[in-house]
């Protein structure tokens, strides 16, 4: 007998408004769009078509799906082991900061590639880009550490020839710097985004990940395996999310009048004290916190400028060809 089937309400609410999937998974459009994902398709214990999401190739398959049914990418993959991130909350990031932009433009969100958008740590998958890309036609910067990663992100722009000349991949020699060694001399970013690393050490990583699996899965996990997948780079750093967000604001101040916004993701709450502490240090001109959530998680974005409104109307009129 099937354990009382449970409500579902039609949209997920707290996902932003333009989000393609405030709704639940039409896995029947899905399939249509991606054969592949059918044999991952199962009712779950309340009857609802769903997919294991602790099986990372189910995971990765439900990506390439999204990818293909909303955002025309025919070829997407990555290599075993890398990040597969869930696409309704990269979407939302994309969508807030959008109207973060659009408060520098009488509320109506900038679009086209002269729109130059920073993704620090862009990783195998490129899907920030690809998501900003397609919802706005922003073209992209995305700088990684890894080569093999960057190698996987390369393949996926060759491989989709609308990403072509939108999305450029730079290795990151120096993993202790951000943006020295990826933005150029005389390079104007109008805004960089950044999904930093999230732990401070593997075995937190670990500890983590086998929380998340057994929330996932009635019997015990003792094994971590990643059903998001993840590298060491990708999921934990000396200091975690602390501590390179902090390093982040220290250096974002060397670029002031190179980039307009730098933002992040804050997944901890209990960091945000510390982070206000390194932004009034870094002397921030104006300080932006856009709540997020997706089900019962909640986060957030930081962002911030070191221009003054005099300073950012300068920019606008002079790169987003706005009359003001």
């Amino acid at each position: 007998m099937l354990p009382k089937k449970k409500e579902h309400p039609k949209e997920k609410s707290r996902l932003h408004q333009r989000n393609k999937h405030r709704e639940r998974y039409d896995f029947k459009l899905l399939i249509e769009s991606s054969q592949e994902l059918a044999q991952y398709v199962k009712p779950n214990i309340y009857g609802d078509e769903s997919i294991d999401f602790a099986n990372p190739e189910a995971v990765k398959m439900l990506n390439k799906a999204l990818l293909k049914c909303y955002y025309d990418i025919e070829n997407w993959d990555i290599p075993e082991g890398y990040l597969c991130p869930p696409i309704p909350g990269r979407a939302d990031y994309i969508h807030h900061i959008a109207d973060l932009l659009s408060g520098n433009n009488y509320g109506k969100v900038p679009t086209g590639n002269n729109i130059k958008c920073l993704d620090i740590g862009v990783g195998a998958n490129c899907v920030y880009p690809i998501i900003g890309n397609k919802e706005y036609g922003w073209s992209f910067i995305g700088s990684e550490i890894d080569a093999s990663a960057i190698a996987s992100a390369n393949q996926i722009i060759d491989s989709n020839p609308q990403l072509k000349d939108q999305i450029e991949i730079r290795l990151q020699n120096q993993p202790n710097d951000i943006f020295f060694g990826v933005i150029r001399k005389d390079e104007f970013i109008d805004l960089s985004i950044c999904n930093p690393p999230f732990h401070s050490s593997l075995a937190e990583a670990q500890a983590g990940t086998l929380r998340k699996l057994n929330n996932l899965n009635p019997e015990k996990v003792t094994e971590p395996v990643l059903n998001f997948g993840g590298q060491n780079t990708e999921l934990w750093c000396k200091g975690g999310e602390e501590k390179f967000v902090r390093d982040m604001i220290r250096q974002s101040r060397l670029f002031s009048d190179t980039c307009l916004w730098f933002s992040t993701l804050v997944s901890k709450q209990s960091h945000l004290k510390s982070i206000y502490e390194a932004l009034e240090t870094a002397e921030a001109v104006e300080i932006k916190t856009i709540p997020m959530g997706q089900g019962n998680k909640s986060s957030r974005i930081v962002a911030w400028t070191f221009q003054t409104k005099e300073l950012q109307q300068e920019w606008v009129k002079a790169r987003w060809n706005v009359v003001l």
